[in-house]
Parts: structure tokens; sequence; C-alpha cells
């Protein structure tokens, strides 16, 4: 089932919930990945995707896990797909491998610029942006397509106008809908999504949420990423200290409320970055209201 399938049940009201993975890198982090799929496929998500690493160092254990967790649980999977270290003829033998493999979604991204490299540059033979990859998918008829969007900018975009032009850009090209990075102020998702709206963006936008586990988890990631943290939340975290369960609970309950709020004003559904974990996201589904996550 490609995306634009998924997102038919938003208009019966129902949300799509999705789940974001990344493929482990040593055998004891298989091994815990391999118990907390089942427990993650247990919330009834809709569709999960699978990231892979820079120069696309985990691309074989990325559709190797993709095609099992379809398989095995009959969930709907994705793949990440970037520009970083491949020609055009590679990625083409990559989606032919995916295709075989019965995936039919792809999240098309850049990639970021390997470690200790400011700026991104493509191989000889390569795409230098998103909407490359995502006409090169698209030309092919075969996949579902998502894209990245940033509510707060991307960290490398001059400004978010510019940013917002190419997103619609991308969605032009053959985009089926938009997940954004994270967030933890829900006003810049609304805000948004009525830019995108102005520009002509008439498919699914679904918000990024990544629940907090600990202080310096979060500190680290938002950085990196250029995500504002609210006063209140990072009051809250501040008083935590270095007491990682207090943080965790504090990220619980960040999440609930954003999820309902966004759930509750219209969002399309939630695509939650899970970190490979699944004890926080049975307590935000264990105390989300029932009526949200199902059709009137």
């Amino acid at each position: 089932m490609k995306f634009n399938q998924c997102y038919q049940t938003y208009k019966d009201k129902k949300p799509v919930i999705s789940f974001e993975m990344f493929p482990p890198k040593t055998e004891a982090a298989l091994e815990k990945f391999n118990k907390v799929v089942p427990e993650l496929v247990s919330l009834k998500p809709d569709f999960m995707t699978v990231t892979y690493g820079a120069l696309g160092s985990t691309q074989d254990s990325t559709l190797e896990i993709a095609a099992r967790i379809k398989r095995e649980h009959q969930i709907e999977t994705a793949s990440h797909l970037t520009c970083v270290g491949s020609t055009r003829e590679e990625i083409e033998e990559i989606l032919n491998s995916l295709s075989e493999s019965g995936i039919e979604n792809i999240v098309a991204l850049r990639g970021d610029p390997p470690q200790g490299e400011t700026e991104f540059k493509p191989v000889e033979g390569g795409y230098r942006q998103a909407i490359d990859l995502v006409q090169h998918i698209k030309n092919r008829g075969d996949f579902g397509i998502a894209v990245a969007g940033y509510p707060e900018k991307h960290i490398e975009a001059e400004s978010l106008a510019t940013d917002l032009d190419f997103l619609a850009e991308k969605v032009k090209a053959g985009s089926d809908i938009v997940v954004t990075q994270l967030f933890y102020d829900n006003r810049y998702y609304f805000e948004f999504v009525d830019e995108c709206r102005k520009r002509g963006v008439e498919c699914p936008i679904v918000p990024g949420i990544l629940p907090i586990v600990s202080k310096k988890q979060i500190l680290r990631i938002t950085q990196l990423c250029g995500t504002n943290i609210p006063e209140d939340l990072n009051s809250k975290l501040e008083a935590a200290g270095d007491d990682d369960e207090a943080a965790f609970q504090i990220g619980v309950d960040q999440a609930i409320a954003q999820v309902t709020e966004l759930l509750e004003k219209g969002a399309p559904g939630i695509h939650f970055y899970v970190l490979n974990r699944a004890n926080h996201m049975k307590q935000i589904f264990e105390r989300l209201p029932a009526e949200l996550l199902s059709s009137p």
C-alpha cells in the first residue's frame, strides 16, 4: 500500500500513525531491536519507516529490515533513501532492490554531509538536491514518496520563505506526503501548514514528533537541527537535572499534549521518531484519548 492509499483513512477522520526506526549497528543492538519491533507493532501503526546512515553505511540492513518487518508482521514499511554517496545508476539499482523486496514507499532525502564536513557535495554522477531524487523515483512510477519539511526551517536554508518555496517544488516534483522534522511548539507546525497551503501544497503534511527520553539527548538533537525548546518545557527539563527518569516522564507528558492538540486541530496523523524504543511509546498510547486514534 502506497502513501497516498494509507492517507485515504485521514479523509474518514482516522489519523495515520507511523513509526521511524534506524538499523542497529551491533549484534547487541540487533538483539534488542528484534525484541522492540513486535512491541511497537502491537501498537498498530499504519506503517513504519527505516533510516540509513551517512554514506549509505547501513543501506543493506535498511532494505533487509524494512522487508522483514513487512513480511513477518504484515505491516507496511518505507525505506529512507538519500543522495549521499550514490550515483544515478546506483540509485536505480537500489530502487530495483527495493521493488524486488516488496517495498512500495520511499522517504526521499538529500541527506546530511559526512561527519566532519559542513557542506553537502554530491559524488560525481550523483544528485545534489532531494528534488532530483524525487523526480528520479517519480519517473519510475512504482513507489509512494515522502519528503521532509522543516517548520522552523532547514538549518542550512537562508530563510524560512526560501525553504518553503523549495518544499513546494519537491511536492510538485512528485511527493505524496510531507513529514516534518521534530518540533516542540505546535505553533510552528500550524503556521508551517498555512504557509505551505499558500504555496499550493495540497498533500498531507504530517507532524514528526520525537518524545524526549533524556535531557542530554534532546539538547544534542535540537542543537544539531535548529529546533527550539519552549521556555516552559526547558524549565521542566532544567528542574529534572540529571534525573533521566524524570526527563523521560516529562517527554511522555509533552508528547501526549502535543499529539492531542495536533490531532484535535486536524493533523492527518503523527509520525513518531521512536529511537528504537517501545516503553515510552506504550505509555503515550495508553494515555492518548482513544477517540483521537479512530474514526468517529
